[in-house]
């Protein structure tokens, strides 16, 4: 055995996306966690060495330990630990980040980590001064600017001078590539279902910028930013296994190398831009440049901070989201940043890819970023 700990990524796995209050309305978030949780385990059994841990993110949940919770559900056993992760909508990207951090440093050979998100089934809670329903958490204290993603995504299309029709556009792209990629069952593989449900319920073949171009502005009567330009209140789960290069060529399973990750803050008032400064210090860190990118991965919270972030960047558009992004098949937050793995590891790992590197990034409310360079290994 070799003593190389660069962490890699195996056996990646989602369930589908489903619109809150549509197919999974009924499902707990531990309940959509521990399926994917089982399906990885599963592949990564012949191998026969103990989860040293499980890591999850996580944003809206009930409180408590969801990744205990749902490790135990997905009959892991007892002796296996949880954490659970916030960074908001990079939650399920940061638990990556942890878990490759150990396995680099030696202290664990095999964590699970992912993220998992139930808006359909979130608690509903109420501030105890005012009675008034506690929406979320602060993302900045006072004397900082705090803005909802939604209005924050109008203020930053105004000030990058992204347009209405680029983004529709954008957001035609994203509603046509997941359909097509939905039709020709590319997501199949990575699919885990659960009670049934196998399908993203969100992708619409029709929705093209004739279409969108009806939708009304959202936040501002002259704005921009509209439904149909912004991702949908989702529920969905993902998962991987997060382990040592000698692990991987023992159970013979193609493996994403975890080449450097970032996480990186600015301006609370202008979250959506906040990948991508975490995209230059993982690019520096990595010792590449955007040329060299083949794949890239953004959360597609909102159109208008995608291509913010890819304008800041300078990327070359053809590589992102091939198949769709969240506009499209949904942003269920705790999970999306660990569902951009899934999808690099999909993309990167099929017969016919190319062996440049990928890009994961997400913006993230109150002005973080975090962003994974990953490449597949040899």
């Amino acid at each position: 055995m070799s003593t190389d700990r660069s962490p890699v990524i195996v056996a990646a796995r989602r369930t589908a996306i489903g619109t809150a209050g549509r197919g999974f309305a009924a499902h707990t978030v531990d309940a959509l966690a521990a399926p994917v949780l089982a399906a990885t385990t599963a592949a990564v059994a012949p191998a026969g060495l103990p989860v040293d841990d499980v890591v999850l993110g996580n944003c809206m949940g009930p409180g408590g330990d969801l990744a205990r919770v749902a490790a135990l559900r997905a009959g892991l056993g007892t002796t296996v630990p949880g954490v659970t992760v916030d960074r908001q909508c990079g939650s399920g990207l940061d638990a990556v980040l942890q878990a490759a951090a150990r396995v680099r440093a030696g202290d664990a050979k095999l964590v699970l980590a992912g993220g998992a998100e139930s808006a359909s089934t979130a608690p509903h809670r109420h501030w105890p001064d005012s009675g008034e329903r506690y929406e979320r958490a602060p993302f900045a204290p006072a004397g900082f600017a705090d803005p909802e993603m939604g209005p924050a995504a109008e203020h930053l299309a105004r000030a990058r001078g992204i347009t209405r029709a680029r983004q529709d556009a954008w957001a035609a792209r994203s509603h046509a590539r997941a359909a097509a990629a939905q039709a020709a069952g590319v997501f199949d593989a990575e699919l885990v279902p659960v009670d049934g449900v196998a399908r993203d319920d969100r992708p619409r073949a029709a929705m093209d910028a004739t279409r969108l171009a009806r939708f009304t502005p959202v936040f501002e009567s002259d704005g921009t930013v509209t439904a149909g330009n912004s991702c949908g209140f989702s529920d969905g789960a993902a998962a991987m296994a997060v382990t040592t290069p000698d692990v991987a060529r023992e159970l013979g399973l193609p493996a994403l190398r975890v080449r450097a990750a970032a996480v990186a803050a600015g301006d609370p008032a202008l979250p959506g831009i906040g990948a991508a400064p975490a995209a230059r210090a993982v690019l520096d860190r990595a010792g590449l440049t955007v040329a060299d990118l083949g794949f890239v991965e953004i959360t597609e919270a909102f159109a208008a901070q995608l291509l913010a972030v890819s304008d800041d960047l300078g990327l070359d558009e053809a590589t992102i989201s091939a198949d769709g992004g969240a506009i499209a098949l949904g942003h269920p937050w705790g999970a999306s940043g660990a569902i951009l793995l899934v999808r690099l590891a999909a993309r990167m790992l099929a017969d016919d890819a190319d062996g440049r590197a990928g890009l994961a990034a997400c913006s993230i409310g109150g002005g973080q970023g975090i962003a994974m360079i990953v490449e597949r290994a040899a």
